[in-house]
């Protein structure tokens, strides 16, 4: 090694935010940056002068991820608690040489204190929901401007004020709930009511993204960057986040190289398109979602340990309907004045149904009695839902795709057309499977179509996957 290349590598060594090793094959510690002193509570020279399996044993490296890589030859990534009592994410990387292994990279950042501050964070959430549940709360109606949210029960009316107090700092906010729970509806009203609010909300869906087109779809790309590419290139759905605010949703479903690249961008702040040599800075405010345990995944190695503590800084779980029966009202009232507006009509629910409606499981949620308030609204013959003996016997229940298809595919509502009937019932197929199948890989394997074309018909009608996972 020249003696710039060694320079180089202590400047690197000297000033990097993360504490970093470099050990050789048998375990011994050829040179440490020097913040690692704090963290591991030995000087530089004492960590070089130790190896990584001495460290494990004294419980200076509980455990050592370096010795992981040496074990298994393959990038390994962990968490460790040090001697000094401080938490922190490990990674570590193989250097082979001429097929050998020889040196292992690894590098850890401290999360001790980004801990501390969850946990505080926890205490203030759980005062400010003991506060609430003392009547102490304000009012939703006088306080908030909420525009398509209906929200009366006081698990949801916790939710929302938790997301009201977040709404003006840049902390990222991971959304968790089942499928179906309305979770993309709060994070359109935290984007409202952030100083963000001018700027533009992109919704992902992140299992509806081919791996294969991932990159290029949420990077861009420049004119010529891949055969195929659009003549005057494409700013992908990161550049068009900017000033505004990114929701990805179903994040549980990104493919660990995916997360990789997101990771990236989150830590630099900057992207450079497919094609292209110049970064660019972006700047926005990230929300995800999913309806996956999260920290199960990063145990089983699908999810990244750091990408995860990246996501995880305001958790906000969203309950599931069956959990605030005082909502499905006001849910219901607000889906049918959408209908009504839409098909110009003044249809209203029969009282009769409003039991079943009340105790229902919904295990789709809002999403499921939105549709079988369509369902019910389409089907209805005349101005009030559930009037008749047979329009009153609809259950709240998931019906069978066979059932409820073959039931409305049978007349046409006053006043429709047959192009209407046909989206009206490509729509309850689509959303039936959607409740049965767990990607828009099986859907259009069941459907006898391309994914792509699965995917343009799910977003045409508003329809997402509920993932199975969740059960």
């Amino acid at each position: 090694m020249s003696d710039i290349d060694t320079l180089v590598i202590d400047t690197i060594l000297a000033t990097a935010y993360d504490h970093l090793f470099l050990v050789d094959a048998d375990g011994r510690i050829l040179q440490v940056s020097p913040g690692s002193a704090a963290v591991y509570g030995l000087s530089p020279d004492e960590l070089c002068a130790s190896t990584v399996q001495e460290l494990e044993r004294r419980g200076v490296l509980s455990p050592s991820v370096s010795l992981e890589v040496i074990r298994t030859g393959r990038p390994a990534q962990m968490m460790q608690h040090t001697a000094t009592g401080r938490r922190v994410i490990a990674e570590a990387y193989p250097v082979f040489l001429n097929g050998r292994l020889t040196r292992i990279v690894s590098r850890s950042r401290d999360l001790t204190d980004l801990q501390l501050l969850q946990d505080e964070y926890a205490l203030l959430q759980q005062r400010f929901s003991d506060h609430l549940k003392r009547g102490n709360g304000p009012s939703l109606g006088e306080d908030l401007e909420l525009d398509e949210l209906e929200v009366r029960s006081s698990l949801l009316r916790e939710v929302v004020m938790l997301l009201k107090r977040v709404a003006s700092t840049d902390a990222t906010v991971l959304m968790l709930g089942e499928s179906g729970v309305g979770k993309t509806a709060f994070a359109r009203q935290l984007h409202r009511w952030s100083q963000r609010s001018h700027g533009p909300f992109i919704d992902v869906n992140c299992a509806a993204i081919p791996e294969s087109l991932f990159e290029s779809e949420m990077f861009g790309y420049q004119p010529g960057a891949f055969s195929g590419a659009a003549r005057q290139g494409k700013a992908g759905i990161l550049e068009q986040a900017q000033g505004g605010t990114l929701f990805l949703d179903e994040i549980g479903e990104l493919p660990l190289a995916m997360q990789t690249k997101l990771l990236k961008v989150i830590q630099d702040g900057s992207i450079t398109r497919l094609g292209d040599t110049r970064p660019k800075r972006v700047d926005f405010r990230l929300v995800v979602a999913t309806n996956r345990d999260l920290a199960r995944q990063v145990e089983e190695g699908s999810f990244r340990l750091d990408l995860y503590y990246r996501l995880n800084v305001i958790p906000v779980t969203i309950p599931p309907l069956r959990e605030r029966r005082e909502d499905i009202p006001g849910l219901v009232e607000l889906q049918l004045a959408r209908l009504n507006r839409r098909y110009g009509s003044r249809k209203v629910l029969h009282p009769g149904v409003w039991p079943k409606l009340m105790s229902g499981d919904w295990p789709g949620n809002v999403r499921e009695l939105e549709n079988w308030v369509e369902r019910s609204w389409l089907s209805a013959s005349g101005d009030q839902i559930g009037a008749n003996e047979a329009e009153a016997h609809i259950s709240p229940d998931a019906p069978s795709p066979e059932r409820s298809t073959d039931q409305e595919s049978e007349c046409l509502v006053p006043g429709q057309s047959l192009k209407e009937a046909m989206e009206h019932h490509e729509r309850c197929i689509l959303a039936a499977l959607c409740e049965q199948l767990p990607s828009t890989y099986a859907l259009a394997e069941r459907l006898r179509i391309s994914q792509p074309s699965v995917v343009r018909k799910l977003r045409k009608h508003g329809l997402r996957i509920r993932s199975r996972g969740a059960e």
